[in-house]
């Protein structure tokens, strides 16, 4: 894993390639550009291990370029849970819920992130409260999708459970 500059990788994209990442939409550009100068983008190898189980979950990443797995660890078992892709953000369930880490995330293949720590998306707040509602929303998207893709594997389980008995 290799840190990045992010005006670099700014510079490297554009804005509306960023604007088209689910996690920034609807940021304003000056907000879109304050967090790649304030935050710390890396390149991942296929491979690299972004963060484990058990590290602290005091930030979370948006994916800018290529994809990550994500393994979920119960109890020492691991499973893959899914991929997240280009735009999408990961760990930050761990951040706002304030506990550390409980799986694997590893570059499923090439791939560039932007960590928002804790410490930026305070700063966010205070600097543009207006933006930082839209990300917040987004954020809240994103998890509510995730939990109704959650729900929907369970009642697939639970009716071929059912159907099986």
């Amino acid at each position: 894993m290799q840190i990045l500059q992010g005006p670099e990788v700014l510079e490297r994209f554009s804005i509306d390639y960023f604007r088209g990442a689910s996690t920034f939409g609807a940021l304003s550009d000056d907000t879109i550009r304050w967090l790649f100068n304030q935050g710390r983008a890396y390149a991942l190898d296929k491979g690299d291990v972004l963060f484990e189980p058990d590290e602290r979950g005091d930030a979370f990443f948006v994916i800018l370029q290529g994809s990550l797995a994500y393994f979920k660890c119960h109890e020492g078992k691991y499973a893959h849970i899914r991929n997240y892709q280009l735009g999408e953000q990961i760990g930050f369930m761990s951040m706002i819920a304030l506990h550390n880490r409980v799986g694997s995330a590893v570059a499923h293949e090439d791939s560039i992130v932007l960590e928002v720590s804790t410490t930026l998306f305070h700063q966010l707040h205070e600097q543009a409260p207006q933006d930082f509602g839209l990300l917040m929303m987004n954020l809240a998207r994103e998890m509510a999708r995730t939990l109704r893709s959650v729900d929907n594997i369970v009642v697939d389980k639970v009716h071929d459970q059912a159907e099986n008995e």
